[in-house]
């Protein structure tokens, strides 16, 4: 049996990071921001220091697997950190082509939030999307 390729998610990050500078924000990557709600210590993908500070947890999905069952588990993370007062709010960007589609369009159209009440602050947006956001300064 093949190892699976853990390393992919840092390509995302590796994406983010030059639209990011190019917009401006002031970021650090794998920044300790505070405890899960299971007590374990969370280390963001980037966090957005400046003018306030934003999480972004990025989740790279290649080829099926264990990324999108990690979803509902990371946007209650999120949330527990907002709650906290970690950060004033939080990202969970999904990119790639490996998710199902169905789940993908799920979770993009906010049908989490039928099983739980996430704050406002969170949100779960496309690659594209948050690209976007960042391009017109809107984080």
């Amino acid at each position: 049996m093949a190892a699976c390729n853990t390393t992919t998610g840092k390509v995302l990050e590796e994406m983010i990071e030059p639209v990011l500078r190019r917009a401006g924000y002031h970021y650090v990557a794998q920044y300790p921001v505070g405890q899960r709600p299971d007590g374990k210590p969370y280390r963001a993908d980037l966090v957005i220091l400046e003018p306030r500070r934003i999480v972004i947890s990025l989740k790279w999905q290649q080829v099926g697997g264990t990324a999108e069952e990690k979803v509902p588990f990371e946007l209650m993370t999120l949330a527990y950190l907002v709650h906290q007062g970690k950060c004033e709010k939080a990202y969970l960007v999904l990119g790639g082509t490996g998710w199902s589609p169905r789940l993908r369009e799920f979770y993009l159209r906010g049908g989490v939030r039928q099983f739980f009440v996430l704050p406002s602050e969170v949100e779960l947006v496309s690659l594209e999307d948050f690209v976007a956001q960042v391009n017109k300064g809107g984080l």
